[in-house]
């Protein structure tokens, strides 16, 4: 029965939590304008906090470097099963603009696996909620299965 009510809690009020890896921000400002009354993504339940290890979800923003990958992944490792990521961005899925650059790994898929992609550069705070939701969508098939994210 607890494990039930705790189901049915991360899909009514998911906690996310919110990395930026780097670069210009501008993925970084629209996620947190999602947070602003004009896009009020509380109206779904979603609440950003600051420990991962509160977290159903993760928004990744930003280039993935060399230096920053190890954090990424200790982020990602501190959040309790089942959980969902979510990358935001051009940087966030390809490395965008500095993709070539010697430092730079890539998306963030290379490093910790991603369940929803949201393109864009910076991505809009309108794709960004859709891409949490889907995320949620794909949370509850999840929970519905009964077996966790590989």
């Amino acid at each position: 029965m607890f494990k039930k009510f705790i189901e049915k809690s991360q899909l009514k009020s998911p906690w996310i939590v919110h990395l930026d890896c780097g670069s210009c921000n501008g993925c970084d400002i629209e996620t947190l304008a999602c947070l602003t009354p004009m896009y009020d993504i509380e109206r779904f339940g979603i609440l950003n906090i600051g420990n991962p290890k509160h977290a159903d979800v993760l928004i990744v923003t930003g280039t993935v470097n060399h230096r920053n990958k190890h954090i990424l992944r200790n982020v990602y490792n501190q959040m309790p099963e089942p959980k969902m990521v979510v990358a935001v961005g051009a940087c966030g899925l390809t490395g965008g603009v500095f993709r070539d650059a010697p430092n730079v790994v890539g998306g963030v898929d290379k490093v910790i696996p991603v369940d929803v992609y949201v393109p864009g550069c910076p991505g809009k705070p309108e794709a960004i909620i859709d891409g949490v939701i889907e995320a949620l969508a794909k949370l509850a098939e999840l929970q519905k299965e009964g077996r966790k994210k590989k």
